[in-house]
């Protein structure tokens, strides 16, 4: 393999969110016609709704400022009463929330053991109760999915969606999907995002991420559900005014960065291929699903941390995701180029370092 001779400008693996706007995207915000969405008259963001409601067949949609706002707006409009929510416990909505469930919507989490973000489909039979307090239990308010899996990029099968959606709706349950990055599942799927969304009676999705807009979420369901989630957008203060300028960019995201992002998962599949050729410890590539890879460092005598700072001595940013894992993420600013010098800086770091810091 190729040495690495110096050290090249910055590769940010850290998350997609690190995505900057495309050049359409300024563009495009220059002419926006801007209104104050927070009295519901801003005309491109109205559009960035409707084509939002129309790309997963919901009959409206609600653009707001994050990911987080959107769970737990959504949380909340669903719920009639304080009961439980019910989903995987590694989902970004239980690890990554700030205990929001509870500390802001008063609900109680109930998070299922899983693989790979799946539940287990029995375990959350064995805790569904119909949504309404009783004299011995809480009942289940909501229950959440998500796909692709903050943590590792897997993707949820439409069998087990299907699954986890007809338990839930037997017991009159309403159904939330967490679907930050709901169109890389689709593309890994091979179906449009409405067939996911389909199994869910809501669903959110981020315009920040590997979509490359700078700021937003939009939440998406029924006519009187989006309503009731207007209220509750403004209650955590995420009203804006001339929002237009941002769902300007959001509108772009959908025109022209959906298709690319299988670009991405392709080259996360060679990167997951070339760490494996450096050690087979460190990635199982058939895991790859689609633009994150999660490297196993828990086989040396580093820990994720350390890992992380070795790395970013040769300028090359990730983020531990456990005491054992580092979770690097390919979005539109990583290049096959990119991949390659991630490769030499790990085979060199196998090299330069000392024996017995990274091997047991």
């Amino acid at each position: 393999m190729q040495k690495l001779t110096a050290v090249a400008p910055v590769i940010d693996m850290r998350s997609d969110t690190v995505t900057k706007p495309t050049p359409a995207m300024i563009d495009r915000m220059t002419s926006a016609e801007l209104g104050d969405d927070g009295r519901g008259d801003d005309p491109t963001v109205k559009e960035l709704e409707r084509v939002s409601a129309t790309l997963l067949r919901k009959e409206a949609a609600l653009f707001l400022p994050s990911g987080t706002m959107s769970n737990h707006v959504a949380v909340l409009s669903h719920s009639s009463f304080r009961g439980e929510v019910i989903g995987e416990a590694s989902s970004h909505i239980f690890r990554s929330e700030m205990g929001g469930l509870s500390l802001l919507a008063g609900l109680y989490p109930r998070p299922l053991a899983g693989r790979s973000g799946a539940m287990d489909v029995d375990e959350l039979a064995a805790w569904l109760r119909p949504p309404s307090l009783t004299s011995h239990a809480l009942g289940t308010a909501v229950v959440c999915m998500e796909t692709t899996h903050s943590v590792g990029g897997t993707v949820l099968s439409l069998d087990h969606m299907r699954d986890v959606c007809t338990k839930s709706w037997e017991a009159g349950v309403p159904v939330h999907l967490d679907g930050a990055r709901l169109f890389n599942a689709a593309i890994a799927l091979g179906v449009s995002a409405s067939a996911i969304a389909a199994f869910a009676d809501s669903a959110t999705f981020c315009l920040s991420k590997a979509l490359s807009a700078p700021v937003g979420s939009v939440l998406a369901g029924s006519r009187v559900f989006i309503e009731r989630a207007r209220g509750f957008r403004k209650m955590f203060g995420g009203n804006l005014r001339q929002a237009g300028l941002l769902a300007a960019c959001g509108l772009v995201a959908l025109e022209e960065s959906i298709e690319r992002l299988a670009d991405d998962h392709v080259i996360a599949r060679r990167l997951a291929d070339g760490l494996h050729r450096i050690d087979p410890r460190l990635v199982s590539p058939p895991d790859v699903a689609t633009n994150m890879v999660v490297v196993n460092v828990g086989w040396s005598a580093a820990g994720a941390e350390q890992w992380t700072r070795a790395l970013s001595d040769y300028a090359v940013l990730t983020a531990p995701v456990s005491r054992d894992k580092l979770r690097l993420v390919v979005h539109r600013h990583v290049n096959v180029s990119s991949i390659e010098r991630v490769l030499i800086v790990f085979a060199e770091i196998y090299l330069k370092r000392p024996a017995t810091l990274f091997a047991r």
